[in-house]
């Protein structure tokens, strides 16, 4: 293990994840993904004098509830007797049966790892300052909170041009994970549209459906409320299409969140969702029937678009992925620089 990596594994385990003495700490890990990863989270674990394991599977074939099938006994008596779960699977557990059984616990802590590998864990819990990553977080998501059903334009270099009315909070992220409850890496910011209201055309030049890959050809969704159609993507489009259609009964559904990234060190790979979502100026797009409906949440594709402009109400506080407004936020931005040790 490299000493950055053993770093970046102490701050995820001791710093975010608050882990103290005797805490009983479960990282559920899937044979395709990055065993340092895993064997680091451990030995930071064990380092904070937590009683720690690692709990190996075969990747899951879904996300959500469609993996429910696949869950075993014997990860579901790990997961409800543990106090703080580090999840590295790819497709993850969050959405799952289990996992909601586990959060009506109100006593375990849940992280979505999903897909980081050593080089991402090292990226986003090693080389940068987290408190000022919060400090952005915070103030973007009181700049999105403040302006609930007002119109948001989203464009980029390329194809897309879609606009929606911001409908709800977005997820209010605390600086630690230090209470029962679920966690994801820092690093992106959340905006919930009004559903039927999302309009236009996206882009996007990656894909989460049931594998993460980057595309050879960029994939577009034409959306008018539900999403209506999706063109190019190569070989991917028939993948995309049929998880699409998993997930919303049989139709393609609704785009039902878009992010912002905002993290300094995250870069985009094409070997990660959790870190390629994260990268400055990217949006992961997530897809399928929210999940306040009936059957919303059992299945999430989701997508990266790149390098995104943003416009709120007819002012832009993001262009070509760098926040310019309002002047504090673009100030706070202006602080988060990677850190090389």
């Amino acid at each position: 293990m490299t000493a950055g990596l053993g770093r970046a594994a102490e701050v995820l385990v001791r710093d975010y994840m608050g882990v103290t003495t005797g805490e009983s700490v479960l990282i559920t890990a899937d044979t395709a993904g990055d065993g340092a990863v895993a064997n680091a989270v451990l030995t930071a674990a064990q380092g904070a004098e937590a009683k720690a394991a690692i709990l190996m599977m075969p990747p899951l074939p879904f996300q959500g509830r469609l993996a429910d099938p696949y869950i075993t006994a014997t990860l579901s008596a790990a997961a409800l007797a543990c106090d703080v779960w580090i999840d590295l699977t790819f497709p993850y557990l969050a959405g799952s049966s289990l996992f909601d059984e586990a959060m009506k616990s109100e006593r375990i802590r849940y992280l979505l790892g999903g897909d980081m590998n050593a080089g991402g864990l090292e990226r986003l819990f090693g080389q940068a300052d987290l408190d000022s990553c919060y400090g952005v977080h915070k103030r973007f998501d009181e700049l999105i909170n403040q302006a609930i059903g007002k119109t948001v334009r989203i464009t980029d270099g390329g194809a897309t041009d879609v606009t929606f009315i911001l409908g709800q909070r977005g997820i209010e992220k605390p600086r630690r994970g230090d209470k029962p409850g679920f966690y994801l890496v820092p690093g992106a910011c959340t905006m919930f549209p009004d559903v039927e209201s999302v309009q236009g055309t996206i882009q996007v030049g990656s894909v989460f459906h049931e594998y993460y890959t980057p595309l050879a050809t960029p994939m577009i969704l034409e959306v008018d409320g539900k999403i209506q159609n999706i063109r190019g993507g190569g070989n991917e489009r028939m993948v995309a299409d049929r998880a699409l259609r998993r997930a919303a009964d049989g139709e393609y559904g609704y785009v039902i969140h878009f992010t912002h990234g905002i993290h300094p060190a995250a870069r985009a790979t094409g070997r990660s969702f959790i870190e390629e979502m994260r990268t400055m100026g990217n949006d992961a797009i997530g897809m399928g029937l929210p999940w306040w409906v009936p059957g919303g949440g059992e299945n999430h594709p989701d997508a990266v678009l790149y390098m995104q402009t943003i416009e709120l109400d007819g002012q832009r506080i993001v262009e070509d992925g760098a926040i310019v407004a309002p002047p504090d936020l673009a100030a706070l931005a202006t602080e988060l620089t990677p850190i090389y040790r």
